[in-house]
């Protein structure tokens, strides 16, 4: 009985864009229904660790910190193929990726856009021409430390990562609007 009268506690920027931001986009975009409004679909952040060729265990901690990051497992990237100038081989693990969807997906935007891109060094704002032709943004983050769920001191290698946000729209400018209505810190002017 308890289970039922408790409320599901969803995501601070979910509930926002299905109860505001939603029917504000449709105004502001002049669409017809609220199925053209555009949706933030999912957030891919993917750690590119060439460094773990060297040392094998390292890897571990890149997952472990990704892991306390978004709070989800993330996966282990393999080699495909081996390359030998690179001392590479096939199935050695290189990289790690974690896809983020559902309330996991805008508690995650509200801390990066609200907590840790604030915290990068000599920041100005995000480059408005990271949009690929869908209106899907892409950046890259220099260091993990920028996150306030990374102790400094038990960091064994600064590493940067590229975030992914796949957005379902119909043009760049839709899309634009939707990063804006959750404060994405896009500087102004080209």
């Amino acid at each position: 009985m308890a289970a039922a009268t408790a409320q599901k506690n969803t995501a601070r920027l979910r509930k926002l864009y299905s109860e505001k931001f939603r029917n504000e986009l449709k105004q502001e975009l002049g669409l017809s229904t609220v199925m053209q409004v555009p949706v933030l679909k999912k957030i891919v952040l993917n750690v590119g660790a060439g460094f773990a060729v060297a040392n094998p265990k390292s890897i571990d901690s890149v997952v472990k910190e990704i892991g306390a990051i978004t709070g989800q497992a993330p996966v282990k990237t393999r080699a495909k193929e081996a390359i030998s100038n690179f001392k590479l081989r096939e199935g050695l693990p290189i990289g790690v990726t974690v896809t983020l969807r559902g309330d996991r997906m805008y508690e995650f935007l509200d801390r990066f856009v609200n907590i840790a891109l604030p915290r990068v060094r000599d920041f100005n704002g995000l480059s408005p021409k990271s949009f690929d032709a869908r209106g899907n943004y892409s950046l890259g983050i220099k260091e993990q430390i920028i996150f306030p769920e990374i102790n400094f001191d038990d960091v064994e290698q600064i590493h940067g990562m590229d975030v992914t946000l796949v957005i379902q729209s119909t043009s760049i400018e839709h899309s634009t609007k939707l990063l804006e209505k959750f404060n994405f810190p896009l500087r102004k002017g080209k």
